[in-house]
Protein backbone atom coordinates (compact mmCIF):
# COMPACT_ATOMS: atom_id res chain seq x y z
CA UNK A 1 0.00 0.00 0.00
CA UNK A 2 1.43 3.37 -1.01
CA UNK A 3 1.08 5.60 2.01
CA UNK A 4 2.62 8.83 0.91
CA UNK A 5 4.33 10.80 -1.84
CA UNK A 6 7.64 12.60 -1.58
CA UNK A 7 9.89 14.61 -3.84
CA UNK A 8 13.02 13.31 -2.15
CA UNK A 9 14.68 10.58 -4.28
CA UNK A 10 14.83 8.24 -1.29
CA UNK A 11 11.59 9.34 0.39
CA UNK A 12 8.86 9.03 -2.18
CA UNK A 13 5.67 7.14 -2.78
CA UNK A 14 6.49 3.46 -3.06
CA UNK A 15 9.64 3.51 -0.92
CA UNK A 16 7.69 2.20 2.08
CA UNK A 17 5.81 -0.38 0.03
CA UNK A 18 6.31 -3.89 1.36
CA UNK A 19 7.40 -2.72 4.79
CA UNK A 20 3.98 -2.85 6.43
CA UNK A 21 2.49 -6.27 6.95
CA UNK A 22 -1.21 -5.91 7.62
CA UNK A 23 -2.44 -7.99 10.51
CA UNK A 24 1.06 -8.54 11.89
CA UNK A 25 2.75 -6.73 14.77
CA UNK A 26 6.21 -5.27 14.26
CA UNK A 27 8.48 -6.27 17.14
CA UNK A 28 10.46 -3.01 17.12
CA UNK A 29 8.60 -0.29 15.22
CA UNK A 30 10.09 2.89 13.86
CA UNK A 31 9.81 5.96 16.09
CA UNK A 32 10.37 9.67 15.56
CA UNK A 33 12.91 9.74 18.39
CA UNK A 34 14.74 6.74 16.97
CA UNK A 35 14.91 8.39 13.55
CA UNK A 36 16.25 11.59 15.10
CA UNK A 37 18.94 9.59 16.91
CA UNK A 38 19.94 7.82 13.69
CA UNK A 39 20.07 11.15 11.90
CA UNK A 40 22.33 12.53 14.65
CA UNK A 41 24.72 9.59 14.30
CA UNK A 42 24.85 9.99 10.52
CA UNK A 43 25.36 13.74 10.80
CA UNK A 44 28.37 13.28 13.11
CA UNK A 45 29.84 10.66 10.77
CA UNK A 46 29.38 13.01 7.83
CA UNK A 47 31.13 15.81 9.73
CA UNK A 48 34.14 13.54 10.30
CA UNK A 49 34.74 12.89 6.59
CA UNK A 50 33.81 16.48 5.76
CA UNK A 51 36.67 17.63 7.95
CA UNK A 52 38.97 14.99 6.41
CA UNK A 53 38.31 16.07 2.81
CA UNK A 54 38.57 19.74 3.81
CA UNK A 55 41.95 19.07 5.45
CA UNK A 56 43.17 17.10 2.42
CA UNK A 57 42.37 20.04 0.17
CA UNK A 58 44.39 22.47 2.26
CA UNK A 59 47.27 20.01 2.36
CA UNK A 60 47.53 20.55 -1.39
CA UNK A 61 45.69 17.45 -2.60
CA UNK A 62 43.27 17.67 -5.52
CA UNK A 63 39.69 17.53 -4.12
CA UNK A 64 38.27 16.22 -7.40
CA UNK A 65 38.97 12.58 -6.54
CA UNK A 66 37.33 12.72 -3.13
CA UNK A 67 34.42 14.72 -4.54
CA UNK A 68 33.75 12.14 -7.27
CA UNK A 69 34.11 9.24 -4.83
CA UNK A 70 31.68 10.94 -2.47
CA UNK A 71 29.15 11.79 -5.15
CA UNK A 72 29.05 8.53 -7.08
CA UNK A 73 29.55 6.38 -3.98
CA UNK A 74 26.68 8.04 -2.12
CA UNK A 75 24.51 7.86 -5.23
CA UNK A 76 25.18 4.14 -5.61
CA UNK A 77 24.33 3.42 -1.98
CA UNK A 78 21.15 5.45 -2.32
CA UNK A 79 20.07 3.27 -5.23
CA UNK A 80 20.83 0.09 -3.28
CA UNK A 81 18.80 1.31 -0.30
CA UNK A 82 15.91 2.17 -2.59
CA UNK A 83 15.67 -1.48 -3.62
CA UNK A 84 16.88 -3.09 -0.39
CA UNK A 85 15.44 -0.99 2.40
CA UNK A 86 16.08 -3.73 4.94
CA UNK A 87 19.82 -3.20 4.39
CA UNK A 88 19.57 0.44 5.45
CA UNK A 89 20.99 -0.23 8.93
CA UNK A 90 24.26 -1.33 7.31
CA UNK A 91 24.38 0.99 4.30
CA UNK A 92 23.29 4.30 5.86
CA UNK A 93 26.50 4.84 7.90
CA UNK A 94 28.59 4.28 4.78
CA UNK A 95 26.40 6.73 2.91
CA UNK A 96 27.01 9.38 5.59
CA UNK A 97 30.78 8.94 5.31
CA UNK A 98 30.72 9.25 1.53
CA UNK A 99 28.41 12.27 1.69
CA UNK A 100 30.97 13.95 3.94
CA UNK A 101 33.65 13.59 1.26
CA UNK A 102 31.38 15.41 -1.18
CA UNK A 103 30.40 18.16 1.25
CA UNK A 104 33.96 18.72 2.49
CA UNK A 105 35.49 18.90 -0.99
CA UNK A 106 32.75 21.19 -2.29
CA UNK A 107 33.02 23.47 0.76
CA UNK A 108 36.82 23.64 0.60
CA UNK A 109 36.70 24.62 -3.05
CA UNK A 110 34.28 27.48 -2.34
CA UNK A 111 36.28 28.60 0.69
CA UNK A 112 39.45 28.70 -1.41
CA UNK A 113 37.77 30.48 -4.32
CA UNK A 114 35.93 33.11 -2.26
CA UNK A 115 37.59 33.04 1.16
CA UNK A 116 40.03 35.87 0.49
CA UNK A 117 37.41 38.31 -0.78
CA UNK A 118 34.51 37.03 1.30
CA UNK A 119 35.80 35.35 4.48
CA UNK A 120 33.38 33.17 6.38
CA UNK A 121 31.28 32.24 3.35
CA UNK A 122 31.10 28.55 4.25
CA UNK A 123 30.15 29.19 7.88
CA UNK A 124 27.47 31.61 6.73
CA UNK A 125 26.03 28.89 4.51
CA UNK A 126 26.12 26.37 7.38
CA UNK A 127 24.40 28.83 9.73
CA UNK A 128 21.70 29.71 7.21
CA UNK A 129 21.09 26.03 6.47
CA UNK A 130 20.52 25.24 10.13
CA UNK A 131 18.27 28.28 10.54
CA UNK A 132 16.18 27.33 7.51
CA UNK A 133 15.91 23.72 8.70
CA UNK A 134 14.77 24.85 12.16
CA UNK A 135 12.23 27.30 10.72
CA UNK A 136 10.83 24.63 8.40
CA UNK A 137 10.53 22.26 11.35
CA UNK A 138 8.49 24.88 13.22
CA UNK A 139 6.39 25.46 10.11
CA UNK A 140 5.66 21.73 10.00
CA UNK A 141 5.22 21.33 13.76
CA UNK A 142 2.60 24.08 14.01
CA UNK A 143 1.02 23.13 10.66
CA UNK A 144 1.58 26.59 9.20
CA UNK A 145 1.94 24.80 5.87
CA UNK A 146 0.07 21.53 5.65
CA UNK A 147 1.57 18.70 3.64
CA UNK A 148 -1.39 17.77 1.46
CA UNK A 149 -1.49 15.48 -1.57
CA UNK A 150 -1.54 18.50 -3.88
CA UNK A 151 1.43 20.02 -2.06
CA UNK A 152 3.41 16.78 -2.45
CA UNK A 153 2.54 16.52 -6.13
CA UNK A 154 3.69 20.07 -6.91
CA UNK A 155 6.97 19.68 -5.02
CA UNK A 156 7.55 16.26 -6.58
CA UNK A 157 7.15 17.57 -10.13
CA UNK A 158 9.35 20.62 -9.49
CA UNK A 159 12.08 18.54 -7.85
CA UNK A 160 12.00 15.96 -10.64
CA UNK A 161 12.48 18.73 -13.21
CA UNK A 162 15.47 20.14 -11.31
CA UNK A 163 16.97 16.66 -10.94
CA UNK A 164 16.63 15.93 -14.66
CA UNK A 165 18.18 19.29 -15.51
CA UNK A 166 21.14 18.72 -13.19
CA UNK A 167 21.62 15.21 -14.56
CA UNK A 168 21.64 16.57 -18.10
CA UNK A 169 24.27 19.14 -17.07
CA UNK A 170 26.48 16.38 -15.65
CA UNK A 171 26.18 14.28 -18.79
CA UNK A 172 26.94 17.21 -21.09
CA UNK A 173 29.89 18.21 -18.91
CA UNK A 174 31.36 14.71 -19.08
CA UNK A 175 30.77 14.34 -22.82
CA UNK A 176 31.60 17.92 -23.86
CA UNK A 177 33.48 19.76 -21.07
CA UNK A 178 33.55 23.02 -23.03
CA UNK A 179 29.82 23.22 -23.53
CA UNK A 180 27.83 26.19 -22.20
CA UNK A 181 24.73 24.11 -21.51
CA UNK A 182 23.05 25.40 -18.37
CA UNK A 183 25.82 27.95 -17.80
CA UNK A 184 23.29 30.51 -16.56
CA UNK A 185 22.90 28.51 -13.32
CA UNK A 186 26.45 29.46 -12.33
CA UNK A 187 26.24 33.07 -13.46
CA UNK A 188 25.89 36.06 -11.14
CA UNK A 189 23.16 37.52 -13.36
CA UNK A 190 19.60 38.09 -12.07
CA UNK A 191 18.57 34.90 -13.89
CA UNK A 192 21.32 32.85 -12.25
CA UNK A 193 20.58 34.24 -8.79
CA UNK A 194 16.85 33.78 -9.32
CA UNK A 195 17.42 30.15 -10.26
CA UNK A 196 19.36 29.54 -7.04
CA UNK A 197 16.65 31.23 -4.95
CA UNK A 198 14.01 28.95 -6.49
CA UNK A 199 16.09 25.82 -5.84
CA UNK A 200 16.78 26.85 -2.23
CA UNK A 201 13.06 27.34 -1.68
CA UNK A 202 12.33 23.97 -3.27
CA UNK A 203 14.88 22.20 -1.07
CA UNK A 204 13.33 23.88 1.97
CA UNK A 205 9.86 22.63 1.03
CA UNK A 206 11.27 19.14 0.69
CA UNK A 207 12.10 19.25 4.39
CA UNK A 208 8.38 19.53 5.16
CA UNK A 209 7.73 16.35 3.20
CA UNK A 210 10.60 14.60 4.98
CA UNK A 211 9.20 15.54 8.40
CA UNK A 212 5.72 14.45 7.36
CA UNK A 213 6.91 11.06 6.13
CA UNK A 214 8.91 10.37 9.27
CA UNK A 215 5.90 11.25 11.42
CA UNK A 216 3.58 9.05 9.37
CA UNK A 217 6.11 6.24 9.22
CA UNK A 218 6.25 6.14 13.01
CA UNK A 219 2.45 6.37 13.26
CA UNK A 220 2.12 3.37 10.94
CA UNK A 221 4.67 1.36 12.95
CA UNK A 222 7.12 0.69 10.14
CA UNK A 223 10.03 -1.67 10.90
CA UNK A 224 12.97 -0.37 12.91
CA UNK A 225 15.37 -0.30 9.97
CA UNK A 226 13.20 2.38 8.36
CA UNK A 227 14.66 4.82 10.89
CA UNK A 228 18.00 4.58 9.09
CA UNK A 229 16.29 4.78 5.72
CA UNK A 230 14.28 7.87 6.69
CA UNK A 231 17.28 9.55 8.34
CA UNK A 232 19.19 9.09 5.08
CA UNK A 233 16.44 10.83 3.14
CA UNK A 234 16.47 13.75 5.56
CA UNK A 235 20.27 14.02 5.33
CA UNK A 236 20.08 14.11 1.52
CA UNK A 237 17.69 17.06 1.63
CA UNK A 238 19.75 18.92 4.24
CA UNK A 239 22.95 18.53 2.22
CA UNK A 240 21.17 19.62 -0.94
CA UNK A 241 19.87 22.71 0.87
CA UNK A 242 23.36 23.56 2.18
CA UNK A 243 25.04 23.23 -1.21
CA UNK A 244 22.42 25.41 -2.88
CA UNK A 245 22.66 28.08 -0.17
CA UNK A 246 26.45 28.06 -0.54
CA UNK A 247 26.13 28.57 -4.29
CA UNK A 248 23.59 31.34 -3.80
CA UNK A 249 25.78 33.22 -1.31
CA UNK A 250 28.77 32.94 -3.65
CA UNK A 251 26.72 34.50 -6.45
CA UNK A 252 25.45 37.32 -4.25
CA UNK A 253 28.95 38.14 -2.99
CA UNK A 254 30.37 38.15 -6.52
CA UNK A 255 27.99 40.77 -7.90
Amino acid sequence: MALFNSSNPILKEGTYDGTIFQGMEVAEPMTVKGTANKFGIMFIMMLATTWYSWDEFYKGNNPRTLLLIGFFGAFALTLIMSFKKEWSSYIAPGFALLEGLLVGSFSAYYDYAYGTRYPGLVMQAVTLTLIVAFVMFLVFRFRIIRVTEKFRAVVLIATACIAIFYLAKWIVYLVAPGSNFGAFTNATTPLGIGFSVVVVCLASLNLLINFDMIEKGAANRLPKYMEWFSATGLLITLVWLYLEILRLLAKLRSR
